[in-house]
């Protein structure tokens, strides 16, 4: 009964907004139709400096024309992985008003191959996206070297 009788302050809740603020038109957005498109996108983004150093995990946000929201580092790693929380890809992928999504690791290592990890959370937020009617199109590994793309290996 204590519950029952005490006052609430609405003062002591938290208000939620949601905006979307784009300060670029779309026809000056980089506009990505294939695999090399999106890597070239994305090498431009990495911070050189730790992409042969620490591994990073980044979300490419799209718009139905495949032009690029923006680009969003969603987790920075040790030198043999980084954590991915689904919440925080589909979280960013959201707020930015993106129709569909891209996401990106680099490998310290060079290694272009994708580990049995990769193609498991790879998996897993794919079908995440149909869920939320957000589509995973591909997931790039990037390198200083080149990339791997799974949507060119046929693994989406």
């Amino acid at each position: 009964m204590e519950a029952v009788n005490q006052i609430i302050n609405l003062n002591e809740v938290a208000e939620i907004t949601l905006g979307y603020k784009p300060t670029i038109k779309s026809s000056q957005r980089p506009k990505v139709e294939c695999s090399r498109q999106v890597y070239e996108v994305l090498y431009s983004f990495w911070d050189k400096d730790a992409l042969e150093l620490t591994e990073h995990f980044q979300v490419m946000l799209l718009n139905r024309a495949n032009r690029v929201l923006g680009i969003c580092t969603i987790s920075k790693g040790g030198t043999a992985g980084t954590v991915v929380d689904a919440k925080l890809v589909f979280g960013a992928a959201l707020k930015g008003c993106a129709q569909s999504i891209i996401v990106s690791h680099n490998h310290p290592s060079g290694n272009l191959l994708p580990s049995d990890q990769d193609k498991r959370m790879t998996r897993r937020l794919v079908e995440i996206g149909k869920a939320l009617d957000l589509p995973v199109l591909d997931h790039v590994i990037v390198t200083v070297e080149g990339y791997y793309s799974f949507a060119d290996e046929g693994e989406l």
